[in-house]
């Protein structure tokens, strides 16, 4: 699971007041008298009288008892550093300057209390292979916690400790009816400092991040290291967000923060209670983004969809007559517009579901009924280390490809024994820039299969006037499309 950390900061001379408007006359904008190109906003004084920030104090108040402090005790592990959303590189993290007690124990984040009797709800990466686990409450009490459940995919863990007095609570909202431009509190141990309280508005929704489960509520209420698990609340004083992540360049806040959206984590409550896990429904289909350019080349209107790259053995897919190169816009009659939405709406599907998957295949539209299973991602996708291939027949786009052999099908764990191996590719060639590497296999040229070097130098002479080559490509254990611009 890659880390993920946040920001917060105080508030400043919050003293400023809001000019807010009703009405639409108060709104309205007068028409350009003739010759002006732009046009003038209304006059200043037909603004309403001005209104001042929302009560944050009492807010604060209120939920700040219900924040706790986490942390664990690693005798042989060192303090990590900030995490931070993947592909930026992990920082130093300043608690290990301050320090936490004893050299074993870490403050590594924050958590809430959803439940009198002691259950907390945090980020999986703040427990995430643990020893001691203690919660710390705002009163300074300690307490052992037990993790109850955890899924890395969401990054969601739930604790429980024990308790011999109700405790006071953090209510759970509606993330779903949450709107851009609303404002958001924050509560945390950013730095260790704890019950530091930051606010701020909502600045998108449907944010996804490469590697995580969730679509993101994006937040610039200042969040930093130690802010990891805590809440994101509204102005009712209910959390609708679970802080998990910042996008940094320097360990710290830089203005875009993230939380997972509460309705997700409420779906995954009981599970984590029960069984102490997550289980997800899916489809059995590697799919890929659609581009302008896959869509031109498939004869679909658009690039919305998801693009079905491999579909796999004994999966709901293979057996409702999916097939590779269907483009799903549709599950459920809930439009797929970006690909990365169907494992999210697929995977909070109840198993056994019986949905209508909508395919464009041909330039035509079908349905196909499915019947969602759980999930058997972790079995069919592994990493592979493959050395580099010898040289083989020249072909266009500046890449040589050879006949898949036998003996070469084995060597590369494929079942196939037709296509042809791409043996090397030349550096700034249509082939580079399109990301295709050696030894991948080509299967298909613009949807014809591929035998051999013979079958796919004849596809390419007859798609020789399109505008663009449709590959099929098959890379370790996955299979995509590469559209290929042809060379001018």
């Amino acid at each position: 699971m890659p880390y993920k950390f946040f920001r917060s900061v105080a508030i400043f001379g919050i003293a400023s007041l809001i000019l807010m408007t009703t009405g639409p006359a108060a709104c309205a904008a007068t028409d350009p008298p003739a010759g002006q190109i732009w046009t003038e906003g209304a006059d200043p004084g037909h603004l309403a009288k001005a209104q001042t920030m929302p009560d944050f104090v009492e807010l604060a108040a209120r939920l700040s008892p219900a924040v706790v402090n986490i942390s664990t005790e690693e005798p042989d592990q060192p303090a990590e550093g900030a995490e931070s959303i993947p592909g930026l590189p992990r920082k130093h993290n300043p608690m290990e300057d301050f320090g936490s007690g004893t050299p074993r124990s870490r403050s590594l984040g924050s958590g809430f209390i959803i439940s009198k009797d002691g259950y907390v709800l945090t980020n999986e990466h703040v427990v995430e292979n643990p020893g001691k686990v203690t919660v710390t409450t705002q009163d300074g009490r300690n307490y052992t916690a037990k993790v109850i459940g955890h899924d890395a995919k969401s990054d969601v863990a739930l604790l429980k400790i024990e308790v011999r007095r109700d405790l006071p609570v953090a209510p759970l909202g509606n993330s779903d009816g949450l709107k851009v431009g609303e404002w958001v509190m924050a509560i945390g141990n950013p730095f260790g400092f704890d019950h530091s309280v930051t606010v701020g508005i909502v600045s998108a929704k449907g944010r996804f991040i490469p590697g995580n489960f969730d679509d993101f509520i994006q937040t610039d209420a200042s969040i930093n290291p130690g802010n990891s698990g805590g809440p994101l609340i509204d102005l009712r004083g209910q959390v609708i967000g679970v802080n998990s992540a910042i996008y940094t360049q320097t360990g710290s806040s830089m203005g875009i923060g993230f939380a997972i959206p509460v309705n997700m984590v409420k779906e995954e409550l009981l599970q984590l209670k029960n069984s102490g896990k997550v289980v997800r429904g899916w489809l059995g289909v590697l799919i890929q983004r659609m581009t302008p350019e896959l869509a031109e080349s498939l004869g679909v209107e658009d690039s919305r969809g998801a693009l079905v790259a491999e579909v796999l053995k004994d999966g709901p897919a293979k057996a409702a007559g999916v097939k590779q190169g269907d483009v799903i816009v549709a599950f459920d009659n809930q439009p797929i517009n970006d690909s990365r939405e169907l494992p999210l709406v697929v995977g909070r599907t109840p198993l056994g579901h019986k949905g209508v998957l909508k395919v464009v295949r041909n330039k035509l539209t079908i349905e196909l009924p499915v019947t969602i299973t759980e999930s058997k991602e972790a079995q069919v996708i592994e990493a592979a280390n493959k050395p580099k291939a010898e040289l083989g027949a020249p072909s266009q786009f500046g890449l040589r490809v050879k006949d898949l052999s036998p003996d070469l099908a084995r060597e590369l764990g494929l079942d196939q024994q037709a296509g042809v191996v791409i043996s090397s590719v030349q550096p700034g060639s249509r082939a580079d820039e399109a990301g295709l590497r050696a030894r991948d296999v080509i299967l298909e040229v613009n949807r014809e299969t591929v035998k051999n070097v013979d079958s796919y130098q004849s596809a390419l002479k007859t798609g020789a006037k399109s505008k663009i080559v449709l590959l099929l490509v098959k890379r370790g254990d996955n299979t995509l499309y590469v559209a290929l611009k042809p060379e001018v």
